[in-house]
């Protein structure tokens, strides 16, 4: 398996993230506030956003390329992002990935701030929707 490095993405090199969101058919897209994190080999094959919000961080935007998946990519990536983070991480995920964000360290239904509350339930009328949320080390 090639060496694989974990990093933030330089800000001219931003566009690259939606490059590869739309290369994977993703409707997801970089948010110019946030860290963004990508995972490369001979090129990249996994992104992820970390955005600040109130009290803690947001983890949106995780892709792995499909032709690199059950390599420990995603749990790389999302290792590297929240490793310096002092304050909790939120995330929003199908139920199915329960299990998948538990073997990371998060727990499911964390205590967030209102407006994380606020957004989970507008997420949750269109797609099941579960919180996870990982406490600062």
């Amino acid at each position: 398996m090639p060496d694989t490095q974990y990093a933030l993405l330089d800000e001219p090199l931003w566009p690259l993230m939606n490059k590869f969101y739309r290369a994977h058919q993703s409707s997801m897209k970089a948010v110019r506030d946030a860290q963004l994190w990508v995972a490369r080999r001979d090129r990249i094959v996994a992104v992820l956003c970390l955005r600040p919000v109130s009290g803690g961080h947001w983890l949106t935007g995780l892709l792995v390329d499909p032709a690199c998946r059950e390599q420990g990519l995603a749990a790389g990536l999302i290792a590297a992002a929240v490793k310096e983070c002092e304050l909790p991480v939120w995330l929003f995920c199908h139920p199915d990935l329960r299990g998948f964000y538990e073997r990371r360290g998060f727990t499911f239904d964390p205590p967030m701030p209102y407006a994380m509350v606020e957004r989970l339930s507008r997420y949750a009328r269109s797609k099941p929707m579960i919180a996870m949320g990982l406490a600062p080390k």
